[in-house]
């Protein structure tokens, strides 16, 4: 294995990256060091995030796959102009009719996929290296491999059954009938000859063999897609959702992708509260209630997906600052709505920013639990994204509605913070991190290793209302005080440990626009990293 891909990731506090040529961040080092050889090539920040997407791949396979999606914010510094590439899944052409809990188990639960038609249309527009350049470091590290981290053998564990139960699977994951440990090598020769197919014969391939493969393999356990779902998907490019927060401006994901949306609300809401003067959450009771409230206002409301394509008022009424002071008014009512559960996804996030200050914020993802239903085309698991089409239902060929947010500050026009986290709590991180940032001044290491309250996962065993976790590491009389809110709204709330996994991962950067000097340090709940070039 080429030795710039061998960084080790650990858990815990990590090291601060700064500099002034650019910047990587995301949740495994090997990936983010792909990333950062590219912007050393000359490459841009759209260049790098697509190498780091890639890389992730081939060594976060439970985080992500080609057959889930991707959700891009991409700003260009040379005309100001940002976008929002919209590259999730879709829903079958053919009609799910009672679709229920149990299909997200099976091929019926699986979705059309839009990673890669997103990836190209990404590069189309702004890539500058060749896709080759960009997939090298991934087909590398398929073939030669690396060693596998705690994280990674934690989620083959506890999904072994499934692993195991596929010939794909156990040919990568299994050694000698018995599933490969950590810090063991994990070789992943389909996955390298499927991303070399894909860099020499693109969409012929992934039109052809590859969505052949894929349609075999979800009709083999009920699943209803076929060659004509891959035919008619479509990236989809938008004018990203924007807000304002105290004289800084946020832009985000747009519809039917509604993180974006969700945090602009929110801001919406708290822009009405002197945060600043009650001080942060991990000290203050009441800025915790009310980054609580306002979150779950906006995260646990009924998704509007259907009210998106109907009516561009309906747009400006959710984001207007009259509807956040209406809501303000409401705030601890807010703070347990009656809803239906939120889908719990596998998912990565990545920022980068180039010298140049062009700025990407991506999330990639199968949007589902790792290996939820065993099945395998091409060397990658069938992603079990048909979770989200609870959520909301598509109409048949339509894109499903999903709360990812990528997103990015700008002050005066310039940007100054790219952000973005995975997992089911991740509009809550982002919500957190960016108070954080901007309400009390914080660092990016300050931030990140601030504790958290998070959503509340999904568990079909014990029903579900919606609810709040808290990590450990909030002061004391903040924990007896928002235990004491909580019961009085009625509102589920368990304490979860430090730094849990399931509040987020901040993969943010800062940038001063004054001095150029950007900074990062990775989420310490993961095994991440930050690179400056």
């Amino acid at each position: 294995m080429k030795s710039e891909y061998a960084t080790p990731g650990r858990y815990g506090v990590k090291q601060v990256a700064t500099g002034t040529r650019g910047m990587v961040v995301s949740s495994e080092p090997i990936a983010v060091e792909a990333g950062a050889a590219v912007l050393r090539d000359g490459g841009n920040a759209l260049d790098a995030a697509l190498a780091v997407a890639a890389t992730q791949l081939v060594t976060e396979p439970h985080m992500t796959s080609i057959t889930g999606g991707i959700s891009l914010v991409y700003r260009e510094a040379a005309t100001g102009e940002a976008a929002y590439l919209s590259g999730n899944i879709n829903a079958p052409l053919a009609e799910l009719a009672d679709f229920v809990g149990a299909d997200l188990h099976r091929g019926r639960g699986v979705p059309v996929p839009g990673w890669w038609p997103a990836f190209l249309a990404a590069h189309e527009r702004f890539g500058s290296l060749s896709i080759g350049r960009l997939l090298e470091p991934a087909i590398d590290v398929a073939r030669e491999g690396f060693a596998v981290s705690s994280y990674l053998f934690g989620e083959m564990y506890h999904a072994r059954e499934n692993l195991g139960r596929n010939p794909q699977s156990r040919e990568m994951f299994f050694r000698d009938g018995s599933i490969i440990g950590p810090g063991q090598p994990l070789v992943q020769e389909r996955v390298a000859r499927t991303l070399e197919r894909l860099r020499d014969e693109g969409m012929s391939y992934y039109l052809g063999d590859f969505a052949r493969a894929f349609c075999a393999a979800s009709d083999s356990d009920g699943g209803v897609i076929t060659l004509d779902d891959f035919e008619a998907y479509r990236a989809e490019w938008a004018a990203p959702v924007r807000g304002s927060y105290r004289g800084f401006e946020i832009i985000g994901s747009a519809p039917p992708d509604d993180g974006g949306l969700q945090v602009v609300e929110a801001f919406n809401i708290l822009e009405n509260l002197d945060l600043p003067a009650l001080g942060p959450a991990s000290q203050s009771p009441k800025t915790l209630s009310a980054l609580i409230a306002a979150h779950n206002a906006v995260y646990y409301a009924a998704p509007r997906e259907k009210r998106f394509r109907d009516s561009g008022r309906v747009m400006d009424v959710l984001l207007s600052k009259e509807y956040g002071r209406q809501r303000f008014e409401l705030l601890d009512t807010l703070a347990n709505p009656v809803t239906a559960a939120p889908p719990t996804p596998g998912t990565i996030h990545l920022s980068v920013v180039d010298a140049d200050h062009n700025v990407a914020t991506l999330t990639h993802s199968h949007m589902a639990s790792p290996w939820v239903n065993g099945l395998y085309a091409e060397g990658f698991q069938l992603a079990g994204g048909g979770s989200f089409f609870q959520r909301v239902m598509p109409q048949p060929g339509e894109r499903a509605t999903i709360y990812l947010a990528p997103s990015m500050v700008l002050r005066n026009g310039k940007p100054v913070i790219a952000s973005g986290s995975p997992s089911v709590s991740l509009v809550a991180c982002v919500l957190q991190n960016l108070v954080n940032l901007m309400d009390f001044g914080m660092t990016i290491e300050q931030s990140v290793a601030e504790p958290r309250f998070g959503a509340r996962p999904h568990d079909p065993s014990r029903g579900w209302v919606p609810g709040t976790t808290i990590e450990s590491g909030f002061a004391e009389n903040v924990r007896h005080e928002i235990r004491g809110w909580a019961s009085r709204n009625r509102l589920w709330m368990r304490e979860i440990g430090p730094w849990n996994s399931m509040t987020g991962n901040f993969d943010g950067i800062t940038i001063d626009p004054e001095s150029g000097l950007i900074r990062s340090c990775a989420d310490p709940r993961r095994m991440g990293a930050a690179a400056a070039v």
